[in-house]
């Protein structure tokens, strides 16, 4: 079942302020006619392209490092198909974040190139990121500080180089799985920057309620068993896991263990007990139930996205929330599982709601 919000609308002084903002930035890189390369893009805040940038004019891949993140990361691009065709025109931004253990040119949604009315720009999360800056920094793994990263360098990178509209109104960040987490709690840090937030499967809970996804993080952090290997990429070789090398459990949030309140920056950072800090922000969320399997990762974060449609219910919050179960009335592929058929149809559903909602 989904209820939806109604939309809440700029003044007509907020649309004025919003598209002289917008106007009084640089136009972004410059497209012959007929060109098949991707566009340049200037370096800067922080981040220096290297390599080739991979695609075509409207999707394509640029590969940059930061004194923020340890290594090289992709960041993929999509524009409109029309993008080339008026230079005065302004789009908004979906930001999309991956699943763990996945790369941005692994996310290939067809519901993410439909779109002729906004940006999509997919940042790498690293295979165990999960979008936020650890507590340790000295760990084999070196700087891992993603959230700086996206937030401080990657929102403004994409507003100097493409033709966006800079504001909250025009910008939206979701995710699957690992990067459900993410899109919330960036919408929750830092709620001046987005107007949208959705969560497809995500590990939005990470209270001792959900003492199981809890865990969950924690074996991809130190390479549990090496078996985890990724729920939005399914089954892997532990011998060849993209855990490697295993970390100190209390490298990423501090101890997860709630004993005596050690775990108070789990708490912190748990989505589900902060949906107050979302008040401006229009929630969606997505999840099926696994088809009842408790090996299936989708039932346990049923139980996750339950708990925050409890916390938006008692704070009166509007949102758009679809529990679509075994999935077998939710498109035609999908099966109710932690897989992308599924978020395939999350998205179909989603764009066009960030479309309507953008366009007010």
């Amino acid at each position: 079942m989904a209820r939806t919000s109604k939309r809440r609308r700029l003044t007509a002084t907020g649309m004025v302020t919003a598209v002289a903002l917008a106007l009084a930035l640089p136009a972004g890189p410059a497209q012959a006619a007929g060109d098949t390369a991707p566009p340049p893009l200037t370096n800067g805040f922080g981040l220096t392209q290297v390599d080739t940038a991979v695609g075509g004019p409207t999707n394509f891949t640029i590969t940059v490092t930061t004194p923020e993140v340890a290594g090289k990361h992709h960041i993929k691009i999509i524009l409109p198909t029309g993008y080339y065709d008026d230079p005065n025109r302004r789009y908004p931004v979906l930001y999309f974040l991956h699943g763990s253990p996945d790369d941005p040119i692994q996310q290939n949604y067809s519901a993410l190139t439909m779109s002729d009315s906004m940006i999509t720009v997919i940042p790498d999360g690293g295979a165990r990121g999960w979008y936020a800056n650890w507590l340790n920094q000295k760990t084999p793994l070196g700087a891992q500080n993603w959230q700086n990263f996206h937030l401080k360098q990657v929102i403004p990178f994409i507003d100097a180089n493409l033709r966006t509209i800079p504001t909250k109104k025009a910008r939206a960040v979701a995710g699957v799985s690992m990067g459900g987490f993410g899109a919330l709690h960036y919408a929750q840090v830092r709620p001046d920057l987005f107007s949208q937030t959705a969560s497809l499967s995500g590990d939005i809970d990470l209270s001792v309620r959900s003492m199981d996804l809890r865990l969950a993080v924690v074996a991809s952090v130190t390479d549990a068993l090496g078996a985890i290997c990724g729920s939005a990429s399914g089954a892997c070789d532990p011998d060849n896991s993209p855990y490697k090398p295993g970390v100190d459990s209390d490298a990423l949030f501090g101890s997860p263990y709630p004993v005596f309140n050690a775990d108070w920056r789990w708490n912190e950072v748990d989505p589900a007990a902060h949906m107050d800090k979302l008040a401006g922000v229009d929630v969606s969320i997505y999840v099926g139930n696994g088809g009842g399997v408790p090996t299936e990762p989708e039932f346990w974060l049923e139980g996750a996205a339950q708990h925050v449609k409890d916390s938006m219910d008692a704070l009166g919050m509007p949102y758009h929330y679809v529990d679509y179960g075994d999935g077998s009335a939710w498109g035609t592929q999908c099966n109710g599982g932690h897989n992308g058929a599924c978020w395939e149809q999350d998205l179909r559903d989603l764009i066009p709601r960030l479309e309507r909602a953008f366009a007010s």
